[in-house]
């Protein structure tokens, strides 16, 4: 008889995700969630509509100057959004 080991049930379900196909289109909606932990409630206050598309974050604002404010820091939104999400899963942001 052949002895199997317990997994956790994270696992179990990543296994079953991959398998399936839906990995890139969790982790894409991973990203656009976490948005609001990397950019804290103060700047979501300002986000209307965020979604994923082919690797790109398109974020919606009501304020121009927070637009601006926010593309110069891009590059360290993007590295934030992927460390939350634990996969390189955002390769730009776009804001509109």
């Amino acid at each position: 008889m052949k002895r199997t080991y317990p997994k956790h049930i994270a696992g179990i379900i990543d296994e079953a995700m991959e398998r399936a196909g839906l990995t890139e289109s969790l982790n894409a909606q991973k990203a656009a969630a976490a948005w609001i932990d990397v950019v804290g409630p103060a700047i979501n206050r300002y986000t209307t509509r965020r979604y994923v598309s082919d690797g790109v974050l398109h974020v919606y604002l009501t304020s121009a100057p927070l637009k601006n404010e926010l593309s110069f820091n891009r590059d360290r939104l993007i590295s934030a959004i992927n460390r939350v999400v634990g996969a390189e899963v955002i390769s730009d942001v776009q804001f509109h």
